[in-house]
């Protein structure tokens, strides 16, 4: 599988290590920084790890920051991309199974190593049920993305064209 991984400074270090348990699993990693424990925003990576997933770059990602609060949101801005906090297997693999979840986000601060490394393996391992409940469920939320996309795109050429007359 191609994963996407990323991190704010507060995520570095899981981050180095969750990248040498994914390719020690023959996994395909894809590190989009960042690369140092230097201060750094965590939205910037969040999208480059959501854009990655969104645009075939890599089939799941995976996002460190100090809570996962902050990046999970960020990333979830990001049209198609189901990022969702988790910190236990059953979570990671619920989230998979039933909410089609692309994007893993985990808190540095709040997560051990050994315990990453097990809502990883849950995480990549899960598959989407397809279940006609949970696919349901997606097309509600899909759809609850598509009306605020619209309504995001009125607004700009309604913004267009009224700076244009």
């Amino acid at each position: 599988m191609r994963v996407a991984i990323g991190s704010d400074h507060a995520g570095f270090q899981l981050k180095e290590t969750l990248k040498a348990y994914l390719t020690g699993l023959r996994h395909s990693v894809l590190d989009l920084g960042t690369y140092s424990t230097a201060p750094v925003d965590y939205p910037d990576f969040a999208e480059a790890v959501g854009l990655a997933v969104r645009q075939g770059d890599a089939d799941r990602g995976i996002m460190i920051c100090g809570s996962g609060v902050g990046a999970s949101i960020a990333a979830n801005k990001i049209p198609k991309i189901r990022a969702g906090v988790c910190h236990d297997t059953y979570s990671a693999r619920q989230g998979v199974e039933h909410d089609d979840m692309n994007v893993l986000v985990m808190g540095g601060r709040v997560i051990g190593e050994e315990v990453a490394h097990e809502v990883v393996r849950a995480f990549l391992k899960a598959k989407f049920t397809h279940d006609e409940r949970h696919l349901r469920r997606l097309a509600k939320v899909q759809a609850i993305e598509r009306r605020y996309l619209q309504k995001n795109r009125r607004k700009a050429r309604t913004k267009h064209a009224d700076r244009s007359a």
